[in-house]
């Protein structure tokens, strides 16, 4: 371990988090890089800090600490060092492991395009965690946010994060488009039209597996009732279609004691509710419009439904099916109007990368909005928590803005931990301080009765409302 990055001496109370077979080895007094972030970030760091620490204290009694350790990214590392994102910086959260950020500035001009995709890239981390739920008298858009109660796993280095594009009018576009439409499409009534930009966008079996273990992972250890592939696969059937295709086949070939997909559990219900019933009526109940349908799919159909019931009507027949993860699907477009009207229905999501952008920020809009919506980016070993909201930098430095972003990032960071006491107390800690109406400039221009705060202010509130749960 160096003894200093980016000229700033590493905190030599603190130890290492470990990481070995999967577990991380978490001491009592671990050091976690922050990167303080841009604009408001200096005001929300300053207040979530002090949540941090006081809920940790409160929690344990002095007997854990976290040893903060700041490495520079953004604005402040181009100040100091010329660069936006210099590689001490993430060498420090290679080292550390668990590492937690405020909103990032994304420079102007050449060079990285993104500091937040490019920490994703650089330490693989593959899945973008963002979980959603309503915090009693947060001001809500919705008549019953209430029902919302979501995790969304979206993965984070493939899909249009890869994407490679050629711009319109440039000689490398115009000879990508005559080897599309002169080879690749030769024949056919599909051509690209020659004043196109093309882009191109991979989706991997790798990506899509591991992020789609993750979700179900999850899922299990939280006994959820529900993970859900979103995806356009009626559209893009080797893309998005395959994430779907690939993310049943982690289900149904990993976890099969543990898990029932959707069809499945349609074709086991019939035979539970007619012991006696044929393969062809299972299928066609299981189908309907059979009758119309050519005698090749029947048959296929068909075969599906004796398949099932062979490979597991012993394990999952007679009602135990409902007790399993349920694994399911949905066109990406269709979930956006399920989300409104029937979220409830909903565990967790399991996404390609621009379909979980779009959705994460359309369930947090039910419950209040970016400005309280966590996010963690996780791999094997490795994780940043993070706000999820831009830097806003017209109230930079004002201590006005909501910190709730990141002081729920830190509640993500500290169950990854396992410190779920402290992460309680936050929690308990921010919703009795909305239920009392102090809050934020955000929250209070929708709030009737309610008394604006100051971001340091709002701190202050939730410290003041943590308590220990009762035994």
């Amino acid at each position: 371990m160096a003894a200093f990055y980016n000229g700033v001496a590493v905190p030599a109370n603190g130890a290492k988090i470990g990481y070995s077979n999967g577990q991380y080895s978490v001491p009592d007094n671990p050091i976690i890089p922050f990167i303080e972030g841009d604009g408001t970030g200096r005001d929300i760091w300053k207040a979530s800090q002090r949540v941090f620490d006081a809920a940790v204290a409160k929690a344990y009694g002095g007997k854990r600490r976290v040893e903060w350790f700041e490495v520079f990214a953004g604005e402040k590392a181009k100040a100091k060092f010329d660069n936006w994102l210099p590689d001490e910086t993430v060498d420090a959260i290679r080292e550390f492991r668990v590492a937690i950020k405020g909103p990032l500035t994304t420079p102007v001009g050449g060079g990285i395009r993104s500091l937040n995709v490019t920490l994703r890239q650089v330490l693989d981390l593959y899945s973008c965690i963002r979980p959603v739920r309503y915090y009693a008298g947060t001001p809500s858009p919705v008549k019953h946010p209430e029902r919302m109660d979501i995790v969304i796993f979206r993965e984070n280095t493939e899909d249009v994060y890869a994407g490679i594009e050629w711009e319109e009018g440039t000689a490398e576009c115009a000879k990508l488009i005559k080897f599309l439409n002169e080879e690749m499409l030769k024949g056919g009534k599909k051509q690209v039209r020659l004043d196109s930009g093309v882009g191109i966008k991979p989706i991997s079996i790798t990506g899509t597996k591991r992020l789609v273990r993750m979700a179900i992972q999850h899922a299990l250890t939280k006994k959820l009732k529900a993970v859900t592939l979103v995806h356009k696969g009626n559209i893009q059937k080797f893309t998005e279609g395959a994430f779907r295709n690939w993310g049943y086949e982690v289900a149904t070939q990993e976890f099969r004691a543990q898990v029932v997909t959707e069809r499945e559990s349609w074709i086991i219900d019939n035979k539970d509710k007619s012991p006696n019933i044929s393969i062809a009526d299972n299928a066609s109940m299981t189908e309907p419009g059979m009758e119309y349908a050519p005698p090749a799919f029947r048959t296929a159909v068909e075969a599906e439904v004796k398949s099932v019931l062979e490979a597991i009507y012993t394990t999952h027949g007679n009602g135990a099916w409902k007790s399993k993860l349920m694994i399911n699907d949905r066109i990406a477009d269709s979930i956006f109007q399920q989300i409104v009207t029937r979220p409830e229905e909903y565990s967790v999501l399991a996404t390609p990368n621009l379909n979980g952008d779009y959705i994460s920020d359309a369930c947090a809009a039910q419950v209040g909005g970016l400005g309280i919506a966590p996010g963690a980016n996780v791999g094997d070993g490795f994780a940043i928590f993070e706000a999820t909201h831009g830097t806003a930098p017209k109230y930079a430095d004002k201590d006005v803005i909501n910190p709730g972003s990141v002081i729920l990032s830190g509640v993500m960071l500290f169950r990854h931990l396992g410190w779920n006491e402290a992460a309680d107390m936050i929690e308990q800690g921010m919703e009795a301080t909305i239920l009392q109406k102090k809050v934020t400039y955000d929250f209070e221009r929708l709030m009737e009765g309610a008394t604006k705060v100051k971001t340091s202010e709002f701190a202050d509130y939730i410290i003041q409302n943590m308590k220990m749960k009762a035994a």
